[in-house]
């Protein structure tokens, strides 16, 4: 038997009893400072609208040790400061009460986020009312017993933390190496500098082709790949468009296969992946296409993991940004992108090296990802096994 089994059949055998939360303590909104009086660095973070802070402040108005709930902006978000802080009128804070700790609370009131977010008032600023806050349900068991469920939680998410803490070490590490590995000029004999436009078609698809004989569904097999999938080097479809039954033989040539690397272009410039399947992808809007025309020569992952680096983004990326109503850069200009194209060998050995390192940092199905997927699964399973209650005189 667990020490919380223990404790629940010492304390409270036949359940517990439930409260609202706003007959047991006040949800109180926090107090307003204009952005003028903000500031970069200080004692106090300030949240308004979001869990992170919006700026800094030489005072405190809550105490730390309290939950956080954002009532417009980031509507939903539950949060828990161990620290004093300024809570502004965007967010809702739980004070303090001798029935309930508060970082009992702060782990129950998680598993309400999508219910606050669906009781979104709107009219004027989306927000949401106290009473949606006050009227929640809680479990109130025995001080003993939220000591317990809080120390089993917090060691969840402590470990969590350190995994993440080590992943981004890893990261920084890796983007260190890959920089290094591909300042190939000076170190590495036989290089060539070439222009992107020499060795590549760079083509985009115009909005009108592609709204002309494409429509957009939700289900299907063949997808449009927009911008947002384009995210680290990996194409990202949490989010897609499926385009079947489209008259994709008019749009030949948005058709992608395995090797092409797409480029965003135009909002978040400088995004980039590789297409590693054929007859699945086609072309959308605002995401160039980048196609080798001699894959003997040049490795699409090499010049993928080039276009990565922070020389090459702060070099040629950032001088030939355009500003209109949103970051761009011009299908010229990316064509005359400089390339440093080393021997085959070296390109292929500085491809192996960095494959390893990046499944270490990125790949979700192994190394300390995988790790912290399956911790962050564990933890919410245990949350919500742990704060579940039966009433007590239920009949």
């Amino acid at each position: 038997m667990s020490r919380l089994e223990e404790l629940i059949q010492r304390l409270c055998p036949d359940g517990v009893e439930y409260k609202k939360i706003g007959e047991i303590t006040n949800i109180v909104r926090g107090k307003r400072l204009t952005k003028s009086r903000l500031l970069e660095n200080g004692l106090y973070p300030v949240y308004h609208g979001s869990l992170s802070p919006l700026g800094y402040y030489h005072e405190a108005n809550r105490d730390g040790d309290t939950v956080i709930i954002v009532n417009t902006g980031g509507i939903g978000g539950v949060g828990y400061s161990a620290m004093p802080f300024w809570c502004s009128d965007g967010c809702f804070c739980i004070e303090h009460c001798n029935f309930l700790l508060n970082k009992f609370v702060y782990y129950y009131l998680i598993g309400f986020q999508d219910y606050f977010i669906s009781r979104i008032r709107t009219g004027g600023v989306p927000t949401i009312d106290r009473d949606t806050v006050a009227k929640i349900q809680i479990p109130v068991p025995p001080i003993e017993v939220q000591h317990e469920i809080v120390r089993i939680l917090d060691s969840f998410t402590g470990l969590i933390a350190e995994l993440t803490a080590e992943l981004t070490a890893r990261k920084k590490q890796y983007e260190y190496y890959r920089d290094e590995l591909l300042n190939v000029e000076g170190r590495i004999k036989n290089v060539e500098w070439k222009k992107l436009g020499d060795i590549a078609i760079v083509t985009k698809l115009a909005g009108f082709e592609f709204t002309k004989y494409i429509t957009y569904k939700e289900h299907g097999e063949i997808i449009a790949l927009r911008g947002l999938n384009v995210k680290n080097g990996q194409l990202d479809l949490s989010d897609v468009k499926y385009i079947d039954g489209s008259d994709l033989t008019k749009l030949t040539r948005s058709k992608l296969c395995i090797g092409d690397m797409l480029f965003t272009y135009v909002g978040t410039v400088g995004q980039v992946a590789l297409i590693e399947e054929d007859n699945k992808y086609y072309l959308a809007p605002n995401v160039a296409l980048i196609r080798l025309l001699d894959k003997k020569a040049i490795f699409p992952k090499y010049l993928m993991y080039y276009f990565q680096t922070n020389a090459f983004k702060s070099t040629q990326i950032e001088k030939l940004l355009q500003s209109s109503s949103m970051q761009n850069i011009p299908m010229n200009k990316i064509r005359n992108f400089e390339i440093p194209v080393p021997p085959l060998a070296e390109q292929e050995r500085i491809v192996a090296i960095l494959d390893r390192f990046d499944k270490l940092c990125n790949d979700i199905s192994q190394g300390l990802p995988a790790e912290i997927e399956a911790r962050k699964k564990q933890y919410e399973y245990y949350r919500d096994k742990l704060l579940q209650f039966g009433i007590k005189n239920a009949e």
